[in-house]
């Protein structure tokens, strides 16, 4: 149920900042990868998602990256994804910071996104940094090479890897500027993902949880939104239709 709180400051809203995490995408049934069927199940993602692995055994890696693109490509964003994309018109100043390395919010039609993880559509060169932004075939088994002779990598942020400074510094700004920000199917674990809802809230924003359940940082927001991410932002762009009409 959407507070009537809620619904005047969507009336008033001018720079809203939107931080998605894997639940979005988990309604539109991406895996999440742990505990994965067949040959991959002996492995974890900390084995194989990491620089040192993809240099211990850069066919290794690459297959599994392959396998895991292979599932995304069949996989379609979902009503959430699709309102977050209409939101991004309905406001004077909207910004969607994803935790998520999928690509479906672009499938949807987002724009306006700063991915903190990277694409997993994407692609760079491991030494000189080069990107190739075409999707590479899945059937594509041997690891490609750049023109520099470098190993092209999938471009996401492996585990040991900072985060990209310019996208974490444009979230962070987003967070401290917004007037509202929702929080949307993020675990409040992961950080620095984890700070920008409570960085939006210290600077004065009204801050919305939009989640199944309560989270780590349910208790220092101002609204929980309790349900899946589906439901409950086409509610929210009906309200801001209705609000424009």
């Amino acid at each position: 149920m959407i507070s009537e709180q809620l619904i005047d400051i969507l009336k008033n809203a001018k720079r809203v900042a939107v931080l998605t995490g894997a639940g979005v995408s988990a309604e539109s049934g991406v895996p999440t990868f742990r505990g994965t069927d067949g040959l991959w199940k002996r492995f974890s993602p900390e084995e194989l998602a990491s620089f040192d692995a993809f240099m211990r055994n850069p066919e290794l890696v690459w297959e599994w990256y392959q396998y895991r693109r292979s599932l995304i490509y069949d996989i379609k964003p979902n009503t959430g994804h699709y309102a977050l994309a209409e939101m991004e018109d309905l406001f004077d100043d909207f910004i969607l910071i994803t935790q998520n390395v999928d690509g479906l919010h672009q499938v949807a039609g987002s724009k306006k996104i700063i991915e903190l993880h990277g694409n997993i559509r994407r692609n760079k060169c491991s030494k000189c940094g080069e990107y190739y932004a075409e999707e590479i075939p899945v059937d594509k088994k041997e690891v490609p090479k750049c023109r520099c002779g470098g190993l092209i990598r999938p471009d996401v942020v492996w585990f040991g890897e900072m985060l990209p400074e310019d996208a974490i510094n444009k979230a962070f700004y987003a967070a401290r500027n917004s007037d509202l920000f929702f929080s949307v199917g993020t675990s409040g674990f992961v950080h620095p993902a984890a700070q920008l809802p409570i960085t939006a809230k210290e600077s004065k924003a009204y801050v919305v949880e939009i989640n199944p359940d309560k989270t780590a940082i349910t208790p220092y927001l101002d609204e929980l939104l309790k349900g899946p991410s589906g439901k409950i932002l086409p509610e929210i762009v009906k309200l801001l239709k209705l609000n424009n009409a």
